[in-house]
């Protein structure tokens, strides 16, 4: 059973200064909480327990925030990173001891993702990885796939919208092995590029479609309409 989540919320929020010169993205607000909160609670609704949050800028003000997680009926516990590893060196920190599979999210994504339909699906799919994708108009802002079936073939990053091969994008959710990992080399890496592109040429990518809330937080405009249009589900 997957129980196990890594949130990447070590990033310095550069595109959002001034507001992140003193708050870590993830501890921005929205709807009255956190962006983190509402992401530990969601995966706490799919009976995704264990968290461990892979921290780096301001770390202690998110230590802090959240401590051991028992507040939001969860167990909390961090991977601090004394310098910048990229997604693919937090991820293989933040993994260490890890047997089994599990969720991997950003910290600045607001979703309301079915990860309990998502597990069932990775199940069924025997996958190595599994994305949640969602469409969009605005292509050219995301990274987008193409699939045959629901395997998914190819990434392509911000293509031009006239030229996407689909209108399916990234939302940065996933079900990993951690066997996937071993890809990935020592030090400062990135999961997209050092893992994932690797792990597609096998073969045994699959997508979950999700269709419901999605918002990007990492520019000041997604923040504010995070901030005016997100529903919280508590």
């Amino acid at each position: 059973m997957v129980s196990t989540a890594i949130i990447l919320a070590g990033g310095f929020g550069t595109r959002l200064r001034p507001l992140t010169d003193t708050i870590p993205k993830p501890l921005l607000p929205v709807q009255g909480k956190p962006t983190l909160l509402h992401i530990i609670e969601n995966l706490r609704e799919h009976d995704i327990k264990n968290i461990i949050l892979s921290v780096g800028y301001k770390a202690a003000l998110i230590e802090n925030y959240f401590g051991d997680g028992k507040k939001w009926g969860v167990t909390i516990s961090y991977s601090r990173e004394s310098e910048p590893l990229g997604t693919g060196g937090a991820v293989k920190k933040a993994a260490v001891g890890i047997k089994g599979p599990f969720v991997l999210v950003g910290g600045d994504g607001l979703m309301d993702v079915d990860f309990t339909k998502m597990k069932e699906q990775f199940k069924r799919d025997n996958a190595d990885l599994i994305m949640a994708l969602t469409e969009r108009e605005d292509v050219e802002n995301f990274g987008v796939v193409t699939l045959k079936g629901k395997v998914i073939t190819s990434f392509i990053n911000k293509p031009k919208r006239e030229e996407a091969p689909t209108n399916l994008v990234d939302i940065g959710a996933y079900i990993i092995n951690p066997a996937c990992l071993r890809l990935l080399p020592e030090g400062k890496s990135s999961i997209e590029k050092d893992c994932f592109e690797k792990i597609v040429k096998n073969g045994n990518v699959t997508c979950f479609i999700h269709l419901g809330q999605w918002f990007p937080t990492d520019t000041p405009e997604k923040y504010k309409l995070a901030c005016d249009t997100f529903m919280a589900t508590k």
